[in-house]
């Protein structure tokens, strides 16, 4: 198997499956990519784990059809590590573990402790995800502004967003806390509507690398009937990564137990968007983490390296989008910012677009809203010498219906109730 995969190379082969992105159900051992030896023994460790110990419950954990699964049982049967106990209907029959068998166990488990559905190979990965990727159409502007429709943006800034989600390109957004950053970036993935194909995990060398994360990646029921159950289709994946990003949790962790390596994040964020929330706030310097990313960024491709010190390289197929509230100077020298894609400078809202948002947001709580109340609310901010962020009329609003449903009163909005908010909100004794 190759050391690496040229990922430039693999543009031809996207193209070429861009028409069939369904990964094809193999019927026969010899249409799957896999090595049958590390499907034999994936096999014995699935059964040594399965209370049923048939064909049907093997193939179901492996996500393989039941004419292979019986392949590689029959296989392990005839090399004495397991025995057959029945027959249940044709390709499904039932099995037990023989001594030899719990014997190999224990030296596989001591190698790969992976068991679950059979692994793609990392090639199959690349061609698939790439062309993928690809071959999507962009988003539109319809799309985008049906996203952001809960925010109040400049047409400026919705424009360089649609520009980021269609280019694929990444984005610093920088400005102060509160006023609407992180939202902007979750905006992004909800504009891509297609949903894409992943696998389960990703093999190589007969180490095994576990890709899906339920956490992270949200399935869609497929449309199709006859497909690799080794894939699954989900929507386009958004990873936040905040201040417990370190240098090292970048790159594959082989831990003693479980004896297999669980994706990176930038892996897992494949076909969406990887949001580092909070940039310049991590637990390694923003020198630091864009000097590991300076050339995925350019090439669209990372390098990862197995513990056995064997480099291998993946696609970088992903929208990043670094969020702070620093300034680009307390981050990075104009050098490392020229490698963004696009930068954009969130600033605070302007008395109108408070009032707007004011006014969306009583709205979207069923709350009638007398206009002068805002007024007198801009007025003090003046007062107390504060500026106004985007996020204040929701977090004032929610915390003027908590205090009506505590005072068990109708749900509305006036100069006491928000007075009593903005105290509980600010911290400030009432005027």
């Amino acid at each position: 198997m190759q050391e690496s995969t040229n990922i430039e190379l693999l543009d031809v082969a996207a193209e070429a499956v861009s028409s069939q992105l369904c990964p094809r159900f193999p019927e026969t051992p010899e249409q799957l990519d896999i090595n049958l030896n590390f499907l034999t023994d994936l096999a014995l460790k699935t059964l040594s784990t399965d209370a049923n110990g048939t064909t049907s419950s093997v193939s179901e954990r492996m996500k393989l059809g039941l004419v292979i699964t019986d392949t590689v049982l029959q296989r392990l049967y005839r090399e004495n590590l397991i025995e057959m106990k029945g027959s249940i209907a044709m390709h499904n029959h039932r099995y037990a573990m023989l001594e030899r068998g719990w014997s190999r166990v224990s030296q596989l488990m001591s190698i790969c402790s992976y068991v679950g559905p059979a692994p793609v190979t990392l090639e199959l990965y690349t061609v698939m995800l790439v062309s993928q990727v690809r071959s999507r159409a962009p988003a539109t502007r319809e799309a985008l502004e049906q996203t952001l429709s809960h925010l109040v943006l400049p047409d400026a800034v919705k424009r360089i967003l649609g520009v980021v989600v269609s280019s694929g390109r990444s984005l610093f957004l920088s400005g102060p806390s509160g006023n609407g950053k992180t939202a902007m970036a979750r905006a992004l993935v909800n504009a891509v509507a297609e949903p894409l194909w992943i696998p389960y995990a990703i093999e190589l060398d007969g180490q095994v690398i576990r890709v899906f994360d339920k956490h992270v990646h949200h399935t869609v029921e497929p449309k199709e009937t006859d497909f690799d159950r080794r894939w699954v289709k989900i929507r386009p994946p958004l990873v936040v990564v905040g201040g417990e990003l370190t240098i090292e949790s970048l790159d594959l962790t082989a831990t003693g137990s479980p004896r297999y390596y669980e994706a990176p994040f930038q892996l897992k964020a494949n076909g969406g968007v990887l949001l580092v929330d909070d940039f310049g706030r991590q637990r390694c310097s923003a020198r630091q983490l864009l000097n590991r990313w300076i050339i995925p960024l350019e090439n669209r491709v990372d390098s990862l390296t197995l513990s056995t010190g064997k480099k291998l390289e993946i696609p970088f197929e992903q929208t990043i989008v670094f969020a702070t509230n620093l300034t680009d100077a307390d981050l990075v020298d104009e050098a490392f910012m020229r490698r963004m894609g696009y930068r954009l400078a969130v600033s605070r809202p302007s008395s109108e677009t408070y009032t707007e948002i004011f006014q969306r947001t009583a709205a979207d709580f069923g709350l009638t809203l007398d206009n002068a109340l805002i007024k007198r609310l801009l007025e003090r901010y003046k007062v107390e010498g504060r500026l106004p962020n985007a996020c204040d009329p929701r977090d004032l609003i929610l915390r003027a219906v908590d205090l009506c449903r505590f005072e068990k009163q109708e749900f509305r909005l006036t100069d006491e109730t928000l007075g009593l908010a903005w105290v509980g909100y600010f911290g400030t004794p009432a005027a």
